[in-house]
C-alpha cells in the first residue's frame, strides 16, 4: 500500500464510481480498477459493495477512508516541512487554535506575519484544546493555541499576550437557573457561595476547580463531570445544578432562562498558550511565526 493507492482509493470513495474517479484522476478505468483490486487483496478486505449504479463503502472502507485522510494530511505536512525547513520564507504553516484565540489574537498576528512573509500559506484547524493537542501530537499541525490546563512538561510553550502585552486569560463563570443563586440579580458570585451547591464541570477543569475551592475552605459538591460543554450547559438548562465554565465557552447554548455570573474572590482563570512539541526540530516557518509573538524566545 502506498500514497498513490490511497489517493486513488479516496477519489473512488468520493466519486462513488470508477469511471468518474478515473476521469477526475486523468487515468483510464482499467488501471484504476486493478489498483483497487490489488489494494483489497493486500489488505484482505472488501472496501466497496458493488451495485449496478455505484460503489458504496463497506465498514472496512469507511475505516480506511478515515485513516487515509489522516495519512495524506501527514504526508502533505511532512513534504511541506521538508521543503521549507531551510528557509522559512515560503510554504505552508499548520496552525491549530481554540475558538477564542482564533477570534481574538490570531487574525492580527497572521496579518503581521503576512506582511513580513507574503509567500506563506496557512492550514487552520479549530477545536477544543484536546483536539488541538491531538493534531499536534499526530504531526498534522506545526503549532497550537490551547488553554490551560494541559501537561506543560510535554511541550514548549508560553502565555500569549495581545499587542498591549496583556495576558489573554479566560475567566470562569457559573451558569444556572436563577433559583440556584442566593442573589440572582448580581452579575458576580463569590467562590464561597458555591459551597454545598450542586456543581457541573468539564472534566479537564476538575483539578483547577477543586484546588481553588479547597483553598477557599470547602470541598466542592461536584455532581457531574463531563467531556462536553454542551452537556454541562444542557444539565444547567434542565435545572440539575450550577455549571462552571470558561466565559468563552458559555455562549454555545444561549438561554434567557439561565443566569451567568463571574466567579470572584478568588477568580478562576485559564491562560492561553502557544505550544509546539519538545524533542522535535522546529521548522523555520514555525520559528518565524513564534517570533512574531515573542522575539526573545529563541535567543
Amino acid at each position: 500500500m502506498d500514497i498513490r493507492q490511497l489517493k486513488y482509493f479516496l477519489t473512488i470513495a468520493e466519486e462513488g464510481h470508477i469511471t468518474a474517479a478515473a476521469k477526475k484522476l486523468n487515468i483510464s478505468q482499467p488501471p484504476l480498477s486493478k489498483q483497487l483490486k490489488l489494494l483489497e487483496e493486500e489488505l484482505g478486505v472488501t472496501l466497496f459493495n458493488r451495485t449496478s449504479r455505484s460503489l458504496e463503502l463497506t465498514e472496512a472502507g469507511i475505516l480506511l477512508q478515515s485513516k487515509s485522510s489522516q495519512l495524506l494530511k501527514l504526508y502533505k505536512s511532512t513534504l511541506n516541512e521538508m521543503k521549507n525547513f531551510n528557509n522559512g520564507i515560503a510554504g505552508t504553516l499548520g496552525i491549530g487554535t481554540v475558538y477564542s484565540s482564533g477570534i481574538k489574537v490570531l487574525p492580527e498576528k497572521i496579518k503581521e506575519f503576512c506582511n513580513k512573509y507574503p509567500k506563506i500559506n496557512y492550514e487552520i484547524y479549530e477545536g477544543n484544546s484536546f483536539k488541538i493537542i491531538e493534531l499536534l501530537n499526530n504531526g498534522i499541525i506545526d503549532i497550537g493555541f490551547v488553554r490551560e490546563p494541559f501537561n506543560l512538561s510535554l511541550y514548549n510553550s508560553f502565555i500569549v499576550k495581545d499587542n498591549l502585552k496583556t495576558n489573554l486569560n479566560d475567566y470562569f463563570v457559573t451558569i444556572a437557573k436563577p433559583e440556584f443563586y442566593n442573589n440572582a440579580e448580581k452579575d458576580t458570585i463569590l467562590l464561597k457561595e458555591l459551597k454545598n451547591k450542586p456543581l457541573i464541570i468539564n472534566r479537564r477543569y476538575d483539578e483547577i476547580i477543586k484546588n481553588v475551592c479547597n483553598k477557599a475552605g470547602f470541598e466542592p459538591q461536584i455532581i457531574c463531570k463531563n467531556d462536553d460543554i454542551i452537556t454541562a450547559l444542557s444539565w444547567a438548562e434542565a435545572g440539575i445544578g450550577i455549571s462552571i465554565l470558561p466565559l468563552t465557552a458559555s455562549n454555545i447554548l444561549p438561554n434567557i432562562n439561565l443566569k451567568m455570573k463571574k466567579i470572584i474572590e478568588p477568580s478562576i482563570q485559564s491562560y492561553l498558550r502557544l505550544i509546539w512539541p519538545k524533542n522535535k526540530p522546529l521548522s523555520n516557518i514555525s520559528r518565524n511565526f513564534i517570533d512574531i509573538f515573542d522575539k526573545n524566545i529563541f535567543d
